[in-house]
């Protein structure tokens, strides 16, 4: 597998009023072109810490992250990020939400008409072309989490970041979202990291599934292939022996060899 994202022996330590905070350790993951990887594990194992590591919003305590050969150094256009949360600018319309973001990046070598149709196709590839011009309250959570996709690829990133996309809507709305991704990946050929805490989400959308152990000095557990045809069907999956293998083997990580320490109380 050729490296076009790489993860090298990177920690992430907090300072804190009581000491340091070990919060990753030991990260080695490669990942190629074009694959969809999704980060799961039990809540404070570091999911969010290390996709903003790839994201350049924090920098690592020790190791180095390199994107398509280049260390990742801070935030940066090659890199897209959507999260949980919409954030989508409420006085902006759906299109303007996207536009401000393609100007940023494209503004300076291309005219107001190629903007304008980078901004276009983008609301297009999410199935929004007929609410551009929809300010944020106007539309549903799912059609705002559109937007936020959107307005993510609309400056094509070479690594879409998406931390719990789908985790505040409800379940229609998830699954209906959770196909239109998987179209979306297949016509962009992006690649993709996904935080999740949904199996079934990380076991229908993923080529790789990253286990992480539970925190503090979270590190990498285990990582699962999802040896599953593309274009996948959830309807179709749902009788896939293979795929219920997949699921039983992470939930067999979550909740046997990582049951969290709440759980085992419960229990």
């Amino acid at each position: 597998m050729e490296k076009f994202l790489s993860i090298e022996n990177v920690g992430q330590v907090f300072k804190t009023r009581k000491g340091d905070f070990v919060a990753l350790r030991d990260i080695d993951l490669a990942v190629a072109k074009g694959e969809f990887i999704s980060l799961i594990g039990h809540s404070g194992c570091g999911k969010s810490t290390l996709l903003n590591l790839v994201a350049g919003l924090t920098r690592p305590t020790s190791g180095v992250l390199i994107c398509a050969g280049k260390e990742i150094a801070g935030p940066g256009p090659d890199r897209g990020v959507v999260f949980q949360n919409h954030s989508l600018l409420p006085w902006l319309s759906c299109y303007k939400n996207i536009h401000l973001g393609v100007e940023q990046v494209f503004g300076a070598r291309e005219g107001k008409e190629k903007l304008r149709e980078r901004t276009l196709a983008a609301l297009d590839l999410v199935g929004l072309a007929h609410a551009a011009h929809k300010l944020p309250h106007e539309i549903s959570g799912g059609m705002k989490q559109r937007v936020g996709i959107a307005r993510a690829l609309a400056i094509e990133p070479d690594v879409l970041l998406m931390d719990e996309p789908f985790g505040a809507l409800d379940a229609l709305t998830r699954a209906h979202l959770q196909d239109e991704l998987l179209g979306i990946v297949a016509k962009t050929r992006s690649t993709v990291i996904m935080v999740t805490h949904d199996v079934d989400e990380a076991v229908l959308l993923s080529d790789r599934i990253v286990m992480l152990t539970n925190g503090p000095a979270a590190t990498i557990g285990e990582i699962l292939e999802v040896d599953l045809p593309r274009p996948r069907d959830r309807i179709a999956l749902a009788e896939d022996e293979r795929y219920h293998a997949c699921r039983t083997a992470v939930i067999d990580f979550l909740y046997r060899k990582q049951s969290h320490p709440a759980a085992r109380h419960a229990a």
